[in-house]
């Protein structure tokens, strides 16, 4: 089975693309891949609910349980770009492979686990091996779809993100809750196995056979410079709970000044006509790109911190079984997934309005929860601010799918794979940043003034900043878009097959 792979098909509308051929098992493809992406996702949040029992089972101290959670996001953001640049080098389909059969290994390592330092070891393997997977999955729907079509699979990309991320506690509550006993929150990592064995099998038969740009050497020091430069953001984050912050808060100023250098490494390839690890004229040549990283990386801030707080509050401040927890939160996973499907459809004609109305709904629907759980019964609170959530889950579905489609449409097929691992590494980043944040938020408030309903409308509203400012800038690219097609005719189209190639934008 094959597919083009031209520079041509790697952008959006904006050209012909005489060289595509459709796949016609493209869509049980794009399933496989879903299916992967859903449970690399999953783990990052699902664990949460089981932590209270690791610790117990395993002998094991808060912090180093804490590393079961966060040893994997921050091996999971390592990966990201590396992997993406060898896939568009190499073979993505093989990748894919590899590391999804690495997932499924290392998660039944986790399971059978005898204490908390091979727990540990296997996460960090196990979220390594979902670095690798994720920047294939948004590089193989650049590769196996275009036009409305790739819209649609963004769309269903979209609603596994969000969906994976608002599920994963109520996921790892029907687990802890079916499997009782001493060693229940080991199915917590079994249950992947059977799952991911099947997707191999399948993602074999399906996913294409394409070679990669030919271009196989891969930027040695700029996987050092952007690993070195990831790492020093991330490891005070995943080391709040621990008090990080507070004692590694330089190595915040060093992960910026290690980045910048990193930039201008790959600024100097670019101009020897060397192969960089990740292309700066992506942010600079490439329409709407860089609005688009920044429009995800400011709303993982504020989306991914929320969940722990409704959990900490629900379980801490009202009493809630984990899974009583999940299901108070369900509303808004189901209007997301419903949501993403649908903007799927609608990206192409609406663009990055639809983005604009996603974060309204967000910011309408998490705001009014707060409101609602600081001022109503709070016998009753919770579900009365069901309705609310599903409007917010609906809002969210217009922001991740959309948002994906029009910050990679114009990108071109040989450089999808680390345009894509660019793109979630600063939504792993935000992500760090707002599950860092916002529970600590949450306990400040709490330690000053022993009100659970003080705390949790305090945090939603922190992470709300950062969806505010994720709206101000979609608001600006929506805004300017719309200045350019009444002024000059529409959406500009680049006048060469690759953008990047050309230097135009």
């Amino acid at each position: 089975m094959t597919t083009s792979t031209s520079a041509a098909g790697g952008r959006g509308q904006g050209a012909q693309d005489t060289g595509y051929q459709p796949d016609p098992r493209r869509w049980r493809a794009l399933w496989v891949t879903l299916v992967a992406g859903f449970m690399s996702l999953l783990d990052v949040t699902i664990v949460a609910v089981a932590l209270p029992t690791v610790q117990r089972d395993l002998g094991a101290s808060p912090a180093q349980v804490q590393w079961v959670v966060s040893g994997y996001a921050l091996s999971f953001a390592l990966a990201l770009v590396t992997a993406g640049r060898l896939g568009d080098a190499l073979d993505r389909r093989r990748i894919f492979l590899l590391a999804l059969s690495a997932f499924v290994l290392f998660s039944a390592a986790c399971g059978a686990a005898p204490d908390i330092t091979l727990l540990v070891v296997a996460r960090l393997a196990q979220g390594l091996a979902a670095g690798f997977m994720a920047p294939q999955n948004s590089a193989l729907i650049q590769q196996l779809f275009r036009g409305a079509e790739r819209g649609r699979a963004f769309g269903f990309f979209g609603a596994t993100v969000g969906i994976s991320s608002a599920v994963g506690p109520i996921t790892g509550g029907v687990i802890l809750a079916l499997a009782s006993g001493a060693d229940g929150w080991r199915w917590i990592f079994y249950v992947n196995v059977p799952i991911g064995i099947l997707a191999v099998l399948l993602g074999r038969r399906l996913l294409p056979r394409v070679q990669g740009s030919g271009r196989g050497r891969v930027d040695g020091t700029g996987v050092v410079l952007l690993g070195l430069g990831v790492l020093a953001l991330m490891y005070p984050l995943v080391q709040a709970d621990s008090g990080g912050i507070d004692r590694l808060w330089w190595l915040f100023p060093v992960g910026v000044a290690v980045l910048l250098v990193f930039a201008q490494w790959q600024r100097r390839l670019v101009a020897k006509g060397d192969q960089p690890l990740l292309d700066p004229r992506l942010f600079s040549t490439v329409r709407g790109y860089a609005v688009g990283a920044g429009v995800g990386t400011l709303y993982f801030i504020g989306f991914s911190g929320v969940w722990l707080v409704f959990a900490l509050f629900y379980q801490h401040g009202l009493g809630f079984s984990p899974l009583r927890s999940g299901l108070a939160v369900t509303p808004f996973a189901v209007g997301s997934a419903f949501a993403a499907v649908v903007a799927g459809r609608m990206v192409e004609r609406l663009g990055r309005l639809l983005t604009v109305c996603g974060l309204a709904g967000v910011i309408l629907g998490l705001g009014g929860t707060a409101l609602l759980l600081r001022y109503v019964d709070l016998g009753i609170a919770p579900w009365v601010a069901a309705p609310v959530l599903l409007v917010g889950g609906i809002g969210g579905g217009f922001v991740v799918s959309p948002n994906f489609t029009m910050t990679l449409r114009d990108v071109p097929v040989r450089m999808a794979g680390a345009a894509g691992g660019a793109l979630q590494t600063g939504q792993r980043l935000g992500a760090a940043v707002g599950t860092a944040a916002l529970p600590g938020l949450f306990y400040l408030v709490l330690g000053r003034h022993q009100d659970y309903r003080a705390a949790v409308v305090v945090a939603l509203g922190a992470g709300l900043i950062g969806m505010v400012a994720s709206l101000a800038l979609a608001t600006f690219d929506w805004r300017r878009d719309r200045r350019k097609r009444s002024g000059g005719g529409g959406r500009p189209r680049e006048t060469s097959d690759d953008p990047v190639r050309s230097g135009q934008s």
